[in-house]
């Protein structure tokens, strides 16, 4: 049994964590953690990490940006280890991860979802020969309109994995409104829609002169995301300081 707090539990993510880990007999809510709103639940809520006095296991974070250095105080300071699944981290937040790995175990991962960390290893492996034949790469991003950040961690962990496999020295090219000329091959360029509900759809276009080969990935739903983090609370439970994403997950099964 692996017994967790959910970090932002009265969050869209939240609730979705919640209801998956209430089904799973191995995961056990231990406590809330959430400045907004009340929640009828069977554990307590508590305003801040700070004021959570409730042993756990793990804590499973879903919340904003501006609330994870404090989690990360805390999580660093009781050795408690911690899934942050938020997005759109600062500078200092990330300076803050690489302190707080010292003492106790970090799960990071652009994405939760099973399906895009198998596929940001197969681009790995497939970009090098794409990129040496003079294939440009676009990457193409969808999210719902409540989505704050913009481009996706996850369309930057997928031009990473691109980079990275290729060998190739790109930059990234948010927007070209402002320039009127060719378009660079030294550049990725990454689009991101807003818009509805959209769970997340993210599509990596290798543009050749006679072809293109579109790897697609399609969040039918928000589920996939809790799924993927209760995974790797069960995951994180018994591990060592240190810093770990959902490729640590997938290997361990």
């Amino acid at each position: 049994m692996t017994n967790i707090i959910i970090h932002g539990i009265n969050g869209h993510m939240g609730q979705i964590v919640l209801d998956i880990a209430t089904k799973d007999p191995e995961i056990n809510v231990v406590a809330g953690v959430d400045p907004f709103g009340e929640g009828n639940y069977d554990f307590p809520l508590f305003a801040s990490m700070e004021e959570c006095n409730v042993d756990a296991d793990v804590v499973v974070d879903f919340s904003n940006a501006a609330a994870v250095n404090e989690l990360l105080k805390v999580c660093e300071n009781r050795s408690l280890p911690v899934v942050l699944c938020t997005t759109g981290l600062s500078d200092e937040t990330i300076s803050h991860i690489k302190k707080a790995i010292k003492k106790t175990a970090v799960l990071r991962s652009a994405n939760m979802s099973l399906g895009i960390n198998i596929l940001i290893e197969t681009l790995k492996q497939v970009s090098k020969k794409f990129c040496e034949s003079g294939y440009d790469v676009e990457i193409v991003e969808a999210h719902h309109n409540r989505k704050l950040d913009a481009p996706s961690g996850t369309a930057l962990a997928l031009a990473d994995a691109v980079k990275e496999g290729s060998g190739h020295q790109y930059t990234y090219t948010y927007d070209r409104s402002d320039r009127r000329q060719k378009r660079d091959p030294n550049e990725i360029g990454i689009s991101a829609i807003r818009g509805g509900n959209i769970a997340g759809i993210h599509d990596v276009m290798f543009c050749g002169e006679e072809e293109v080969i579109t790897f697609k990935h399609e969040a039918l739903s928000r589920g996939v995301f809790a799924r993927g983090a209760i995974e790797a609370a069960k995951f994180l439970k018994n591990q060592q300081p240190g810093l770990y994403d959902m490729s640590d997950v997938i290997a361990a099964k």
